[in-house]
């Protein structure tokens, strides 16, 4: 007999699956819109006729409405930041002019739904009073019934700056709680920060990889929707037992019904991967006014489960609903949806630890990925496409799970849609930030949980959500960073107020909502934390960011190898992204490490993050030449770091079970922790983890004195392989060599030797000798590993040694690479040519060729002129002097 799942609420966690599209007749408001500054406003003073009305994009945002109308430049060019900071101070008014054709106007009922405005917004429609929002992360609807035009509807839309409207009660307090970033501009004290009072994106406050712009506008869709008897408000699919032989399934169906209670037929298809009908349900229903629900059971024989990427595939069911009856022709709705378990397995173990492990249709599932941020300071600008772009870099790079961090917004369904298809599991922050909020006032809490449920209900039918979390870094911050330790001396009873109010919301209030709406997906309160245990930031139990490499004190990179989490949720190293990318915003005389254009897009330590990046530049690689040379040595310390990290946490499983490093993306041009920049360009970082992060790799990684192999396996079969190992010199003189056959387990890591320095170098010269490991299966190379035994700063690297032969072949074309000596951290850039090159910033050994595609629409003639290569050798030896047509460039002593 095979043995079912079925539901053990405390354990093993069922997934809903729901979502609609199709409801009654929704759509777009389609309308002519302009902005204005309100009349009065203070900051017409220094900005004389911005009160005039002037066009607008919805959806939108006040700063993207005045670039387009030429009022101010690219937020993002320069250092423009400081000049703009009276946006966020001022008062913004936008209007809608529209009409509203026969059909929707003979509907006897209609309904505005506005799915995101930022923030204190005061609604009216042909003159009167229709709605006060205050959250820009929910959706507001508000019934027109009777209140619309055939012709000239106007909509108005009066934006209050947060700033303005929170600033007089946050001052009056006698003690202060905990905010995020102070401004450096003066539009708001540094000690009386509004950010965490206010239901907005927290980094649009500023944050240290992103700019400081206090946002407005209606930054997502309205939508006019209007209907007869009865329409359909919500579907959804909750999976009752699921394991290989069968799914029980109950298709829930919320409809709303008018003043007069009715029947209706109710039909719901299910559809497989396919597009093949696999059951119809149908039912004859009576209708009470107002909120009714349906549940309809149905089994599946045979079900094609979801998978994260590297466990199956990715299948996905579709179902469909209409209900006829009444006055309604019929109505409609849809979802596609994927069927999965999942569990958050915190098991104890015998030294009192506990882990934290994803379990996905009963298999435990090593997390490997990073953090995703923002995609824009302004919201509206991200289109699905670079969303794609993203994600794709992600699942290219062998991710399998990203982090939604919670200083942002909930993002947009495109998103969970890319990541239902890529396989990739979501970690979903609820949006809060960092600092402390205000849980202690209960309207601040109930504002939280409507806005909770919103999202929860939009987006609960991707399959790639896997976790819902409280928020991001607030209970580590209250327990060890001195905020809760500061309130208390200051004020007890006020700082016990403020931290019951923290237990309240995110223990009591977000943890209901999920247990309410999710139908499954596990709740964890905080990252990092043990879910309201004493110790927020633990490596023995929860999950865990750790800063202290990077952040202060500073230690080297090879401190990661000492720290071993069940889960590292946050972990980073900066680097500043490539050239062309510096280009876009600074011209090459701004162009310096200390310049002023230069530390506007360094974020971190006000600005001075270069000099952070400089130490960890200085330990390994010693000092750059020219800001070219930062850039590229920028990027090798942060991929060579983050890979000894990944590689130890991975080596650590199961007693680790997730790697998620920050940060994927970034949220405008400039200095950060990414792999991926604003534009898409991989870091070196991207590439890297895409070899550290394979299903099948190596990690030696050198310590004291001693290099510790394992060989990694997220394969769900065992391995049969050969593992070789060679010690030879830069010249590629091997010095000695063994092999033997090796067995990697399924879902494991396996020690498999440890060697001493000595062993390995025996009196050879450690400043020009290497260790390259190599896993080998049927004469292919599975997986590589290279050990140095000396700072890259003391190696005897050459300069200059890679031969570089490129050419057509087919559709693409080969770049065949070549050296006499070591060529360590090759970066191939084809300077302002466009291609993408299959792979880069890899360690090229000598006498070993090795061959990349090159995709480009430019000519052989083209790409071979503005093919340049560089390497750690060129880099830090033998570098010529800045010539004069480079003078610009400052030279670091």
């Amino acid at each position: 007999m095979h043995k079912r799942l079925v539901p053990r609420w405390r354990s093993v966690l069922l997934c809903l699956l729901c979502g609609m599209s199709g409801i009654a007749t929704a759509a777009p408001l389609q309308a002519q819109w302009s902005f204005r500054l309100l009349p009065g406003d203070a900051q017409l003073q220094a900005h004389a006729g911005m009160d005039a009305w002037r066009p607008a994009q919805v959806p939108g945002s006040v700063h993207t409405d005045l670039m387009a109308a030429g009022v101010i430049g690219d937020p993002y060019v320069g250092a423009a930041e400081a000049g703009l900071q009276w946006i966020g101070l001022g008062d913004w008014e936008y209007r809608a002019h529209f009409d509203v054709d026969a059909a929707t106007l003979a509907k006897r009922h209609a309904e505005l739904r506005f799915e995101g405005l930022d923030t204190f917004a005061e609604v009216s429609l042909n003159g009167a009073p229709l709605l006060k929002a205050d959250n820009a992360h929910r959706t507001w609807r508000v019934r027109v019934d009777g209140r619309l035009r055939a012709t000239g509807n106007e909509l108005r839309i009066v934006f209050r700056s947060p700033i303005r409207t929170l600033l007089p009660q946050v001052q009056a307090m006698p003690h202060k709680i905990a905010g995020n970033y102070p401004s450096p501009y003066g539009d708001e004290p540094k000690d009386a920060m509004v950010g965490n009072f206010v239901r907005k994106p927290a980094y649009h406050f500023g944050w240290d990889w992103g700019p400081r712009y206090v946002t407005a506008g209606v930054w997502r869709g309205v939508q006019l929707e209007s209907w007869n008897d009865h329409r359909i408000t919500d579907l959804v699919v909750r999976t009752d037992a699921l394991d290989a032989q069968r799914a029980d399934l109950s298709v829930l169906l919320q409809l709303e019904q008018g003043e007069v209670a009715g029947k209706a037929r109710v039909v719901v298809d299910v559809l497989d991967p396919d597009g093949k009908r696999v059951t119809r349900l149908e039912r004859d229903a009576t209708l009470q006014p107002g909120s009714n629900t349906l549940q309809l059971p149905v089994s599946i024989a045979q079900p094609r489960r979801w998978w994260p990427v590297g466990y199956g595939a990715q299948d996905r069911y579709t179902v469909q609903a209409r209900v006829d009856g009444g006055s309604n022709a019929e109505h409609r709705a849809s979802l596609r949806t994927g069927l999965r378990t999942v569990e958050l397995q915190r098991e104890e173990d015998k030294d009192g630890g506990q882990g934290f492990a994803f379990v996905i249709n009963g298999v435990p599932v090593f997390a490997k990925g990073a953090n995703v941020i923002p995609f824009d300071a302004f919201p509206a600008r991200v289109t699905p496409e670079r969303l794609r772009r993203d994600l794709q870099a992600a699942r290219d790079a062998n991710m399998n799970m990203l982090r939604n961090w919670g200083g942002g917004y909930y993002e947009d369904d495109a998103f969970f849609d890319i990541a239902d298809e890529l396989g990739l599991l979501v970690w979903q922050d609820f949006m809060f930030g960092g600092g402390m909020q205000p849980g202690y006032d209960p309207a601040f809490r109930s504002n939280v949980v409507a806005e909770a449920r919103d999202n929860i209900r939009r987006l609960r039918h991707h399959p790639s959500i896997v976790l819902w979390c409280g928020n991001n870094e607030e209970e580590t911050a209250w327990k060890d960073w001195g905020h809760g330790k500061d309130l208390s001396a200051a004020d007890p009873v006020f700082a016990a107020k403020v931290w019951q109010g923290y237990v309240d919301l995110f223990g009591k209030d977000l943890r209901a909502v999920v247990a309410e709406e999710s139908l499954g997906v596990p709740y964890w309160s905080s990252s990092p934390s043990n879910d309201l245990d004493a110790k927020a930031n633990d490596s023995t139990r929860g999950d865990k960011h750790y800063w202290q490499v990077w952040g202060n004190p500073a230690l080297p990179v090879t401190a990661y190898l000492s720290e071993t989490p069940r889960f590292m949720s946050e972990y980073g190293l900066q680097a500043w992204p490539q050239l062309s990318t510096v280009d876009a915003f600074a011209t090459k005389q701004e162009q310096q490490i200390d310049g002023p254009v230069i530390q506007a897009h360094q974020k971190f330590m006000a600005g001075k993050g270069n000099e952070r990046l400089l130490h960890y530049i200085g330990m390994e690689y010693g000092a750059p030449r020219t800001f070219a040379d930062f850039v590229y040595l920028s990027q090798v310390m942060q991929a060579e770091g983050i890979e000894l990290a990944a590689l130890h946490h991975r080596a650590s499983r199961p007693y680790t079970m997730g790697s998620l490093y920050w940060q994927l993306n970034d949220v405008w041009p400039g200095a950060s922790w990414s792999s991926v920049d604003y534009f898409g360009n991989w870091k070196a970082l991207n590439f890297h983890a895409r070899r550290f992060f394979a299903d099948v790799a190596v990690a030696a990684l050198r310590a004291a004195g001693e290099t510790r192999v394992s060989l990694l396996n997220d394969g769900r079969s065992p391995l049969a392989a050969q593992l070789r190992y060679r010690v030879m010199d830069f010249d590629g003189r091997v010095l000695q060599q063994q092999q033997q056959a090796v067995t990697l387990a399924p879902l494991a890591a396996t020690e498999i030797m440890r060697l001493s320095d000595a062993a390995l170098l025996k009196g050879a010269d450690p400043r020009r000798t290497l260790a390259v490991f190599e896993l080998l299966g049927d004469d292919k190379l599975l997986a590589q590993r290279i050990v140095y035994f000396a700072a890259a700063k003391e190696q005897l690297l050459a300069a200059d040694q890679v031969q570089a032969e490129l050419r057509a072949e087919g559709d693409h074309y080969r770049l065949r690479l070549n050296s006499r000596s070591l060529a360590r951290a090759l970066w191939i850039d084809f300077d302002n040519a466009k291609a993408d090159v299959e792979d880069n910033a890899f360690d090229l050994l000598p006498g070993q060729p090795h061959d990349v595609v090159v995709r480009s629409r430019a000519d052989l003639s083209t790409l071979r002129a503005a093919l340049r290569l560089q390497t750690l050798g060129d880099a830090l030896h033998s570098h010529p002097a800045p010539s004069q047509d480079n003078a610009s460039v400052q030279r670091i002593p």
